[in-house]
């Protein structure tokens, strides 16, 4: 049966995507604050469907695509974790999805390529429309750095162009996460794995692997070991290398490491995650005071918006909110990145029973980065909880941010 298409209860559309996720009923209570035998309550019809505010809260941790899926109400289609396609999407799919087998193309030096691939992650550092910049460079970009690979003369120059083609997927699958085509987040990050293992460069190797930690790790808690596989694999491998690395190499070492202590904090491991951190934070010490990886945004500004994601991962609201006001002196260079760190404060403050902070903190988000919040299906969740507030101050203003992230018409 089809949750999303057959006329199911509630319960039974629950106890569904439950078994799809691979989850027991114990672990999806845990993630909703609940017991297992509550979920079987609901699953087996004994308790009625829930509040709004406990529905969010279960769609969050089976990572629904549509709200409708779970609660049957065909009048409440939302997309929570999955946003709306980009108009680019269909275009940087298809420059994916070609395959340049035969050219009469010549390709463009390969130092071009590079050139024009750091200035787009310039700009999808510095726009607030990030989605629209990145979508409009990567077709081209994407089929050049093909070409590349496909032209090369000797095995050097392929090795080289493969790193190049790996850190063009990589800004292919920023584009393309939480977009409403799963099987292609998937191509990208498995074709960015394949040509950083071709290129043999630790750097590009190290970037496809923390991507592809993250794309197992939001699928769901069923994909938390092989977040942790790919994770392992790459640092045991990293690890021989960091005594001579360069900071490029240094810093996404530090990224994986944190990666751990999130996917750690994700399953409720509260000394492990924070091991994890503080391991990560000493690395990033390592680093020069300015420096900023265009990838993983690694550096000593982003430890203090980890600590943030921790607390918050781990459900602890005063350690949220503890570690949020240490980063309010912290700058984040990246629009993406800080509107994503805004974000991370805004569940914090939620957490911790302060909805009209959370509301504030997610208005600074859509300011820094409008396409982050549309994309985000934390922010998502409590818009649409706080718009329900019996509050008339708080559900007006959770209402208008709603009409700004298309949640609701105006």
């Amino acid at each position: 049966m089809d949750p999303s298409t057959d006329p199911l209860a509630f319960g039974q559309r629950l106890q569904i995507l439950r078994t799809r996720r691979g989850l027991t009923r114990d672990q999806l209570g845990g993630l909703a604050g609940k017991s297992g035998s509550w979920v079987k309550g609901l699953e087996t019809g004994r308790l009625k469907m829930p509040k709004l505010e406990v529905i969010l809260a279960l769609a969050e941790a089976l990572r629904v695509r549509d709200l409708a899926d779970l609660t049957g109400d065909q009048s409440l289609h939302v997309d929570l974790f999955v946003g709306p396609g980009h108009p680019r999407l269909a275009a940087v799919k298809a420059a994916v999805d070609a395959w340049p087998i035969a050219t009469a193309r010549e390709a463009p030096a390969i130092v071009h390529v590079r050139a024009r691939l750091a200035s787009a992650w310039t700009a999808r550092h510095s726009a607030p429309n990030h989605r629209e910049v990145i979508g409009a460079l990567l077709p081209e970009l994407i089929r050049d750095a093909q070409i590349v690979v496909r032209q090369a003369d000797t095995a050097s120059e392929r090795r080289a162009a493969q790193a190049v083609l790996a850190e063009v997927y990589s800004l292919t699958q920023f584009f393309v996460a939480y977009q409403p085509d799963s099987a292609l987040l998937w191509r990208v990050a498995e074709r960015g794995l394949v040509a950083a293992q071709e290129s043999e460069d630790p750097y590009a190797i190290g970037v496809a692997a923390w991507l592809a930690t993250q794309a197992h790790r939001d699928t769901g808690p069923g994909q938390y070991d092989a977040a942790d596989a790919v994770n392992r694999a790459t640092l045991d491998y990293l690890e021989p290398l960091l005594a001579d690395a360069s900071y490029e190499v240094l810093a996404i070492a530090g990224a994986l490491t944190f990666e751990a202590g999130y996917t750690a904090a994700r399953r409720g491991e509260t000394g492990v995650a924070w091991r994890y951190w503080e391991t990560a934070r000493a690395m990033a010490n390592e680093l020069p005071t300015g420096f900023y990886d265009p990838v993983t945004s690694f550096s000593q500004t982003i430890m203090s918006a980890h600590a943030v994601t921790v607390a918050v991962e781990l459900r602890h609201g005063g350690e949220s909110m503890r570690q949020a006001t240490a980063a309010e002196a912290v700058t984040i260079p990246s629009r993406p990145r800080r509107a994503r760190h805004r974000i991370e404060e805004a569940r914090g403050y939620q957490i911790a029973g302060q909805p009209d902070v959370a509301l504030a903190t997610l208005e600074k988000a859509h300011e820094a980065a409008p396409e982050t919040i549309r994309y985000n299906g934390y922010a998502k969740r409590i818009v649409l909880e706080e718009a329900e507030s019996k509050t008339p101050a708080r559900r007006r203003r959770a209402s208008q941010l709603a009409v700004k992230i298309g949640l609701l018409a105006a």
